[in-house]
């Protein structure tokens, strides 16, 4: 019987030794999947449709902080965040590789917690593990994932493509990841002045949730598809609604306005927000990472899905030179600014 109190060095299985041990457990599902993990390159197979690529990177002290992330959520979030971006193409995903740098403050038995992770991400999901490296680090855990996906060229979306009076939609609700990091980084810094304070989590489960264990909105793509619905620009939000718009507009040539009273904020965000002191609309339009699908789709569409639960109209696209503003509760008009996440503007 395995001792699970036991510490397992990297430095005693070596980089094949590990590769063998966090990988053996994965299964490839897709018919394009000809070999996975196991030799120096994986084989797919490209069917008729269109193969879309998105890679992405989370740096320890950047993007996450391991003392109060749980490895296992840092591994489905790492594949999460990846799925988002195949979504917001309106593909399928079918392929991810991982790729990882270690510092020896790490264990095996770590490793084993981070994709233990990984593997549920790629099973909720419906992708294979074909691939990666290992390699040892002197800065921190660094995770790089890469995504592969299929669409059919008639659905595949982008952030161009709108069109004039489209309307704007947007999935889920917003603000609840950056509320929840506000609250896990207080209690952070209560535990630090004084050790015995227990964290105090249970109230903030729903937000503190979205922001450690994301989803990607693939059901969505797929009801969109149901509904027959194709949409003429798409996004995932994970530098906050506000900097999205900004991307749609940009490549669609076009303005944008929303309004206040359309965007959807679960309460529990809306109430968090008041106790800290800050704008709940302010933390919808700028907090990001809640991996929500924004999209705009014809008029015509709108009758196909306007009874969704989970899919919100907040706007319409107007001529560029009309500019991206935000319509308050009380009809004024407000110059929208995206203050998002800056990667480069970041102190570690």
């Amino acid at each position: 019987m395995e001792d699970k109190n036991k510490r397992t060095e990297l430095s005693q299985l070596g980089e094949f030794g590990l590769i063998d041990e966090i990988t053996k457990d994965f299964r490839c599902v897709n018919d394009s999947t000809l070999l996975g993990v196991g030799d120096d390159a994986a084989v797919l197979r490209p069917e008729k449709n269109r193969q879309v690529v998105s890679t992405d990177m989370l740096c320890e002290g950047v993007h996450f902080d391991l003392s109060y992330v749980p490895l296992k959520h840092l591994g489905y979030k790492a594949i999460a965040v990846n799925v988002s971006d195949i979504a917001a193409m309106n593909a399928i995903p079918k392929q991810v590789t991982v790729s990882i740098a270690l510092s020896n403050r790490f264990s095996k038995q770590a490793v084993e917690v981070l994709y233990e992770g990984i593997r549920a991400a790629c099973s909720q999901y419906k992708v294979d593990l074909v691939g990666g490296d290992t390699t040892s680090s002197r800065s921190g855990l660094v995770i790089s994932v890469t995504a592969i996906g299929e669409v059919d060229e008639t659905l595949l979306a982008q952030r161009k493509g709108a069109g004039l009076k489209d309307i704007i939609c947007v999935s889920g609700d917003l603000g609840g990841a950056f509320m929840g990091l506000q609250v896990l980084e207080r209690e952070k810094q209560g535990f630090m002045a004084n050790p015995n304070n227990k964290p105090e989590l249970e109230k903030y489960e729903r937000i503190v949730g979205r922001q450690l264990k994301p989803e990607a909105r693939m059901d969505i793509v797929h009801e969109l598809r149901d509904f027959g619905v194709i949409p003429t620009s798409m996004i995932d939000i994970s530098d906050g609604l506000a900097s999205e718009l900004f991307h749609l507009s940009k490549n669609s040539g076009l303005g944008m306005a929303v309004f206040e009273d359309k965007l959807p904020i679960d309460r529990m965000t809306y109430n968090t927000a008041v106790e800290f002191g800050l704008d709940p609309i302010t933390c919808a339009l700028n907090g990001g990472e809640d991996y929500e699908l924004l999209f705009t789709i014809k008029q015509d569409d709108f009758g196909k899905i306007e009874n969704h639960p989970d899919i919100h109209f907040i706007g319409y696209t107007q001529e560029l030179e009309k500019g991206l503003y935000l319509v308050t509760k009380n009809k004024n008009v407000i110059p929208l600014k995206a203050q998002g996440w800056n990667h480069f503007n970041q102190q570690s």
